[in-house]
């Protein structure tokens, strides 16, 4: 690896926010219509509580997850798997904040110290 390769991998954090991610949405897809059919469903409500404040622990507080919450209120739009999307976008977009940052610190001018003659 050369020096001016930066490497951004999923942290622990990243990794258990997808699972967390890929479970729930596992279950709103597959499990929970097969008991509460419907938009209005407890169980779904109390999972994507639970999720949202979960990836806010996880990950912090990110506008990608509000779709999420806004979804349940379109019928069949429960069929997207908007949490796995949702971290998905927040690993993406992080990682492009730290390549923009690494490369805008490598375009500033060095400091250096005074010159003596």
């Amino acid at each position: 690896m050369t020096e001016d390769t930066i490497t951004i991998s999923p942290g622990p954090n990243f990794k258990t926010a997808m699972l967390l991610a890929i479970l729930a949405d596992a279950l709103q897809i597959v499990v929970f219509p097969i008991f509460a059919p419907g938009a209005i469903s407890p169980a779904d409500d109390i999972l994507d509580f639970g999720i949202g404040a979960a990836m806010i622990y996880l990950l912090g507080w990110h506008w990608e997850f509000l779709p999420s919450f806004v979804a349940k209120l379109v019928p069949g739009v429960d069929l997207v798997p908007f949490w796995t999307l949702a971290v998905a976008n927040v690993y993406r977009k992080t990682k492009r904040i730290a390549v923009t940052t690494h490369v805008s610190q490598q375009e500033q001018p060095k400091l250096e110290g005074p010159h003596h003659p």
